[in-house]
């Protein structure tokens, strides 16, 4: 155990000393302004491909939404995390949806998103963290929808506690994370290995989260959620949860 610690820091430190320069400019303060402007031009190409990978997960995943709906019939949706929103051909048709992200720089791509998404009506982009949605009234929302956001987001049991907040009672919040893989595996001591320089890469994002177990501490009522290993390109994203939690 103490060898794989070793080992583990010690191939830590020489790829944080290959990333210097990233690190300096963290250091200056200038990372996170580039990575604010820069990171949705990545995640508008990635999502396109994450959505082919995993398309069939998705559709499964959101197939009850409208079973959640408010007496009107209608789907009052919220988003964390709505980054270009890749998320918006799976809801049903007449959903309203409003958007929160921490990014403003995501907008225009939302933008073109609603526009290929005429099924939708659009209520609102917020500008926000997960952690704050005190823009959001309490009990006025059928359904929170999270998706690879849990990773980078700075407090998870506050990020659940704002859900359950607007969450109407009955109301439902969807799920779909990348996780830690299993302690056994080569996939985890890679993981281990490169989370400090990825964080820094993709915008605070963290290989290593349990987010299972904040869920399953939160305070809902139900909780239906399933592991598996994604489809995906990139082996260190394999490990997934998905489902759904009932206020």
């Amino acid at each position: 155990m103490k060898m794989m610690a070793l080992t583990i820091f010690t191939l830590r430190l020489a790829v944080c000393i290959l990333a210097f320069p990233m690190y300096l400019l963290d250091f200056l303060g200038l990372w996170s302004w580039i990575c604010k402007k820069s990171f949705p031009y990545f995640l508008a190409r990635f999502t396109v491909m994450y959505n082919k990978q995993m398309a069939s997960k998705k559709q499964e995943l959101f197939s009850n939404l409208q079973e959640f709906a408010g007496p009107s019939g209608k789907l009052s949706l919220l988003e964390l995390g709505c980054g270009t929103g890749p998320n918006f051909k799976f809801y049903p048709p007449g959903c309203r949806v409003t958007c929160i992200d921490p990014n403003p720089n995501f907008e225009k791509f939302l933008i073109k998103s609603i526009a290929e998404n005429r099924h939708l009506q659009f209520e609102h982009f917020l500008v926000a963290a997960g952690e704050d949605l005190h823009q959001v009234a309490d009990d006025s929302m059928d359904v929170v929808v999270c998706t690879l956001v849990l990773c980078s987001v700075k407090n998870q049991e506050r990020i659940l506690q704002e859900v359950c907040r607007v969450l109407r009672p009955g109301g439902a919040f969807y799920f779909m994370e990348h996780v830690a893989a299993n302690p056994s595996t080569w996939n985890y001591f890679w993981q281990q290995v490169l989370n400090p320089v990825w964080y820094l890469l993709f915008d605070g994002c963290n290989l290593t989260r349990e987010s299972w177990k904040a869920l399953e501490w939160a305070r809902f009522s139900k909780l239906k959620l399933q592991h598996l290993q994604a489809p995906l390109s990139w082996e260190l994203l394999r490990p997934h949860i998905y489902g759904y939690a009932v206020k």
